[in-house]
């Protein structure tokens, strides 16, 4: 079943009736002209086993205990934004997969070589998806091919950061010259921002439902970093939010703030399709193809990750 990202920007009262997410708008509620039944048809509900990403993006929602409790024994990840509309918390189910002990020693005992060898494959991965996006642009991509093809075992000539300085150099430049990635630098970093943080939460739910830990990585290590497994995996799904961003400028939409339409744009990339072979999947959908996949590396019963494949049509 395809999960549902739901996302509230405006003030709500947020409740649990039938195991029914039901939304009700306080500016309804307290407007004493409206009659009662106009009020009730303003109620939205939604099953919480449908929903697989929860954002809360306004200072003035409410949410009940017993649909906190509900959404997180439905492993829905539950993302807050600031007052700046940026992600700053998320929480998440602590009993994700039944086999789940035996994951997490799987996980905690793997071997360093095969943390390497799974980092390599994540490196290609990645470096493959960008050079597709910069393809569908018929921008050149030989360098990023070669590159791809040189990742050794832990990238240990660091092909990845290589690959990223010629990337961003070329992805936006039909548009932004000199394009500089950042958190802090000019826009589009705004977009990518935003969509790198809601992509991290929704791996970090996959990496949860398959018994795994976020926190403990494969290459990524800061010790104040909670999500580094997360923020392995999340690598070659990364050129899924560029598009996005780029679409927004193709599109001419003003990408100095984070609109709804921009925001609408990125969130998006939760349902695209990614393909897998012959497969294809909502995005959603393969993040949990790939953590199961992971699941098997460290338990030994595969050798390889399964990442998607970004296919442009032309």
């Amino acid at each position: 079943m395809i999960k549902q990202t739901l996302y509230f920007s405006s003030p709500a009262y947020l409740s649990l009736r039938n195991k029914q997410l039901v939304v009700r708008l306080p500016e309804v509620e307290r407007n004493e002209t409206l009659p009662d039944t106009l009020k009730e048809k303003s109620v939205a509900t939604r099953p919480v086993e449908d929903i697989g990403l929860l954002i809360l993006d306004h200072q003035q929602i409410t949410v009940t205990h017993g649909l906190l409790t509900a959404l997180l024994e439905n492993n829905v990840a539950v993302i807050h934004c600031n007052e700046a509309h940026h992600p700053v918390g998320m929480m998440l189910n602590l009993d994700g997969h039944t086999l789940q002990t035996q994951r997490f020693k799987a996980q905690v005992e793997a071997s360093e070589p095969l943390k390497k060898q799974l980092w390599q494959q994540t490196v290609v991965a990645k470096i493959e998806n960008q050079a597709a996006a910069l393809a569908a642009l018929g921008k050149e991509v030989k360098k990023m091919e070669y590159l791809a093809r040189s990742v050794k075992s832990g990238d240990a000539d660091n092909c990845e950061a290589r690959a990223a300085a010629y990337y961003w150099s070329v992805l936006f430049s039909d548009y932004i010259p000199h394009f500089v990635r950042g958190r802090e630098e000019a826009p589009p970093n705004n977009l990518l921002n935003y969509g790198y943080a809601i992509l991290r939460g929704a791996v970090a739910r996959a990496l949860v439902g398959s018994g795994l830990l976020p926190t403990l990585g494969i290459f990524h290590r800061n010790q104040y970093n909670a999500y580094c497994l997360a923020d392995d995996v999340m690598e070659p799904y990364r050129p899924f939010v560029d598009r996005a961003a780029l679409a927004c400028m193709q599109k001419g939409e003003d990408i100095s703030e984070l609109s709804k339409t921009v925001k609408s744009q990125l969130l998006s990339v939760m349902s695209q399709d990614t393909f897998f072979g012959k497969e294809c999947s909502p995005l959603m959908v393969g993040l949990t193809k790939t953590t199961a996949s992971l699941s098997a590396c460290f338990e030994g019963k595969r050798r390889k990750i399964t990442y998607p494949v970004l296919y442009v049509a032309t």
